[in-house]
């Protein structure tokens, strides 16, 4: 049976997620590192809009949503543990909270990360005021993780998978200032997903795919 195939970025937060619900559910694919000036016609084939991560499921891999294309990341996290969710991500908390932390995450908080990361393109307000338009998702995941190790829970669960990528990359935006900031049950946990086996192993380096090339399988055997 043919694996899924997923066309993937390596510092894209999207397909960082997508990566991890994948890795952890244990789930083989062929990987293809795409480079994004550059996107191969198979992906732009199965997908038009032409943004990463894109899975394809091809129709003999013996799953029950064979021959589809799944292009969403969040959709690609969730089809993953419906397979296999063994660390309970999907049940292991609230699942109509996660879908609204989610949501502001991919949605207010994305907005505000774009402008305060690259203020230079948006000229309309500073760095400054857009980091600040940033700041009320980040105390609301501090107060969530002041109750736990998790957003929503104790444990891990959906939501702290798709946003700890994006939190990632608002810390790299200034680290020293963002380590220096009053967000410490954040920061503790940022923390230990950065340490995490987990996000290791998926953020591997692969060459850029080309047609022709040998099957490069995800996750790595252990």
């Amino acid at each position: 049976m043919s694996l899924p195939i997923l066309y993937s970025f390596r510092r894209c937060p999207y397909a960082i997620r997508a990566r991890l619900a994948l890795a952890r559910a244990g789930i083989r694919c062929e990987l293809r590192e795409v480079v994004l000036r550059d996107k191969p016609s198979q992906m732009l084939a199965i997908s038009a809009k032409g943004t990463v991560p894109v899975l394809q499921v091809p129709a003999d891999s013996g799953y029950p949503e064979a021959g589809q294309v799944i292009a969403e990341s969040i959709d690609i996290m969730r089809w993953a543990l419906q397979q296999q969710d063994p660390g309970h991500w999907l049940s292991g908390a609230d699942a109509k909270a996660g879908a609204e932390l989610i949501s502001r995450n991919d949605g207010e908080f994305k907005w505000a990360l774009d402008r305060y990361k690259y203020a230079d393109r948006y000229p309309q307000h500073s760095a400054e005021e857009y980091r600040g338009m940033a700041e009320p998702f980040l105390q609301t995941l501090e107060q969530g993780l002041q109750q736990g190790a998790g957003l929503l829970s104790p444990g891990y669960s959906l939501a702290d998978a798709a946003i700890f990528p994006f939190i990632r990359q608002f810390a790299l935006v200034d680290p020293v200032r963002f380590e220096a900031s009053d967000y410490t049950a954040l920061k503790q946990w940022l923390s230990d997903w950065l340490a995490s086996d987990l996000f290791i192993g998926v953020m591997c380096k692969y060459p850029p795919w080309q047609h022709g090339d040998a099957v490069t399988l995800f996750p790595e055997a252990s």
